[in-house]
Parts: structure tokens; sequence; C-alpha cells
């Protein structure tokens, strides 16, 4: 009698499975399918990236090689053309170094290239920044005061990660524009920060020096 019920029961559990698998097979193999895709299309798209990659990695430091041999307009070229079809980190690694190689003949281009760079949301805010400084510094050269301060002043701001750069150039802007106040006033900031790197607080001390310290006015500290 015992098997008649086990047969029974094994009856009803095939049934209910086949009801199961008829209602529920296909979305499983679906998404069954789907698993295997996405893991195919995910390995491919990493090996194309990394394929990606290192080509660029390779086409950057020939672009390099050339600089370095003296070659500075075809490596201005190779790079312009990194900076359209490489990936985002050496697009952006190409378009600063090809702004670089343009500051040794055309300072005011240079500074034109860094400004589009900062200009660009695509890039990193602090790339960007980065860039601003750049362009600021170039410009020490070519433009007057207020080009360059109207790029770096706001990145001289206590806490900005970037200003003891911004404070240098703009002492160095107002003592080439003839400003001695402002010379003073950004050189006194420059060295009073703790936080300003000895070589910075040096060429600060030395840019207040020129601007004659005034009387009453103690110099910067020792650097720690």
């Amino acid at each position: 009698m015992s098997d008649i019920f086990n047969e029974i029961e094994e009856d009803l559990r095939r049934e209910r499975m086949n009801r199961l698998w008829k209602r529920y097979g296909p979305v499983l193999v679906g998404a069954a399918v789907l698993i295997v895709v996405g893991v195919s299309g995910w390995r491919a798209y990493d090996w194309y990236s990394a394929k990606q990659a290192q080509e660029a990695g390779a086409r950057y430091d020939a672009a390099i090689a050339l600089s370095t041999s003296g070659n500075a307009k075809e490596a201005e070229v190779a790079l312009e053309a990194l900076a359209k079809d490489a990936p985002a980190g050496y697009a952006i690694l190409s378009r600063f170094r090809a702004a670089t190689e343009l500051s040794t003949t055309d300072k005011a281009a240079a500074a034109a290239r860094f400004e589009a760079i900062a200009q660009d949301i695509s890039v990193p805010a602090l790339l960007r920044d980065l860039a601003r400084i750049r362009a600021a510094l170039a410009l020490v050269d070519t433009g007057s005061q207020a080009d360059v301060a109207s790029r770096v002043e706001p990145l001289a701001a206590n806490g900005n990660a970037w200003r003891h750069s911004a404070r240098e150039i703009l002492a160095l802007a107002a003592w080439k524009a003839g400003n001695l106040d402002d010379t003073r006033r950004w050189a006194e900031e420059l060295i009073v920060d703790p936080e300003t790197p000895p070589g910075a607080r040096a060429r600060g001390q030395l840019l207040l020096d020129l601007a004659g310290q005034p009387a009453g006015v103690p110099s910067a500290p020792p650097a720690p």
C-alpha cells in the first residue's frame, strides 16, 4: 500500500514541476542568457578598453620622444591627434602636454589652449583649476595683471588646493606690472601660510624683498 502512495506522491510532484517549468521556464532561460551575454559583453569591453589604453600609451610615449628629440611641431601634431581619439585619461593628458609644447613658441596661444581645458566641463574640476593655473602662468609674460588675476585670484582663497601656486603667480604678475602693493600683499599671504611649500615660500620672500618690505612688517618665519 505504501508503494502506491509513494507513486502518487511522485506523480503529483512531477506534475507540479512540469507546471512550474511551463510557467517560469522561459523566464529562467532568458535570465540565464542575459547573464551569459552580459558577462561576455563586459569582458569584451574590458579587453577593448585595455587595448585602447595600451595603444594610447604607446602613442603618447612616441609623442614625448618626438618632443625630447627636438621635433616640437611633430610632437604637437601627435598630441593633438591623441586628444581627439584617445581614452579620456590620455586625451586630457595630451591636451595639457600639447599646450605645454605650444608655450615654448607662443605663450598667448598656449594660454588659450589651457583656458579651453578650464572651460571644458567634461574635465575633472581639479584639473580645470590646474589649467587655469597654467593659463595664468603663460599670461604673466604676455597679458596684463588683470588677465592673470581673472583666472587665478579665486584659487588663492584659503583651503584651495592650488592657493600657493595662485598666490605666487599673482605676486609675480603684480611685480611685473609694477604694482608693489599687490606684490607685497600676495607675497605676504604666500609666506605666512604654514602649509606653503619651502620653495614657494622662498620665492615669496624674494618677491617681498624686491617690492620693498614696508617698515614694521616682519620677515617671513623660516620654513618648517
